[in-house]
């Protein structure tokens, strides 16, 4: 069955107030606070179809109804409006980026922004290596058989690893490997590089040969095989703010899920360009966090994705404006990756 309008309104009101109070609402509640333009008992009736549907339920014996998992789902689809940000919020967002010196510095900040924000857990993967592209490698000789190599992606991530050499290496050799190395990468996807990587060390001279071998096989390791991605995470003290009942009786799992990196990156790392993704209750794949909902989106530079953020809290959040607050903050952070 479809709902009609007045329904539809019904149900936005008990899901605006029952993320405002944290109280079970009733149908006089609804009447008072709401210009709902009928009686008592048609919001009562309106309130017994909307149960009968599975879009509220009366926790216990209280007269009042609260919002199941599909009521949120309801809301968030067809009746939120996404409150846009005052300027002051925007102004802050601007502020509290902008003093950011490095990637690391980016990431952390917008995570406590969000948290703060929100009042939710906030999850920021840092760009993944596997969306990125090779800025710069550096050769830095540290002795005559040891460099260190950096290499700087597009995203502002930086890796280094020391590399022993099997001969002493004058460092005039150094510098022409170095030239060699950025001529061949820079500007390569990283995903790209292992046929580049090859072709550098059959094309050494042959005294340099096993110099580069050895550097190539680093070079992998720095530009491919890293599969761990990375995450900053704020904010799991909002968690109890609202009580543990907002989580159907115990914290315990959420925050079990909430050590697990892997589960971490399922929810917030797989969001395509521009799209928000709000996962409600029994909608996420994870046991642990049939209890929460989750708000994410990715970010990056223009209309490349490079990795994604999000929060998480109960099914108890208010979705319009932390939709907003999440999009304002990925598409800041984008521009940020842009200027740099």
């Amino acid at each position: 069955m479809s709902l009609d309008d007045r329904k539809l309104e019904v149900l936005r009101a008990i899901v605006e107030d029952y993320v405002a109070t944290q109280e079970p609402v009733g149908s006089k509640a609804l009447v008072e606070r709401h210009q709902l333009g009928v009686s008592p008992a048609t919001v009562r009736n309106d309130m017994a179809v909307l149960e009968e549907e599975g879009y509220i339920r009366q926790p216990h014996t209280s007269a009042g109804r609260v919002p199941t998992d599909l009521g949120y789902r309801l809301f968030v689809d067809r009746l939120s409006r996404v409150k846009p940000l005052s300027p002051a919020e925007r102004r802050a967002i601007e502020r509290f980026l902008d003093g950011a010196v490095d990637l690391d510095d980016v990431v952390h900040r917008t995570v406590r922004l969000l948290a703060q924000l929100t009042r939710q857990v906030a999850v920021v993967q840092y760009p993944s290596l596997a969306r990125s592209a090779v800025r710069h490698l550096e050769l830095v000789p540290i002795s005559t058989t040891r460099i260190m190599l950096v290499m700087i992606a597009d995203t502002g991530r930086v890796e280094q690893r020391l590399v022993e050499l099997p001969t002493p290496v004058p460092a005039d050799d150094i510098t022409e490997m170095r030239r060699k190395v950025n001529e061949k990468l820079a500007g390569q996807k990283l995903s790209d590089t292992p046929p580049l990587v090859a072709a550098l060390v059959d094309e050494s001279a042959p005294e340099r040969r096993n110099t580069m071998a050895t550097l190539a096989s680093v070079l992998l390791e720095t530009l491919v095989e890293r599969s761990e991605e990375r995450l900053a995470l704020a904010g799991t003290a909002n968690l109890t703010r609202g009580g543990v009942l907002d989580f159907h009786g115990s914290l315990r799992p959420v925050l079990e899920a909430l050590e697990e990196e892997v589960i971490l990156l399922k929810l917030i790392g797989e969001v395509e360009p521009s799209t928000m993704r709000v996962r409600i209750g029994d909608e996420n794949e994870i046991d642990n966090l049939r209890s929460a909902s989750v708000v994410s989106t990715g970010y990056g530079p223009g209309a490349t994705i490079v990795g994604g953020l999000g929060v998480l809290g109960p099914t108890r959040m208010d979705y319009p404006g932390t939709i907003a607050t999440v999009r304002a903050v990925a598409r800041y952070v984008g521009d940020l990756l842009a200027q740099n």
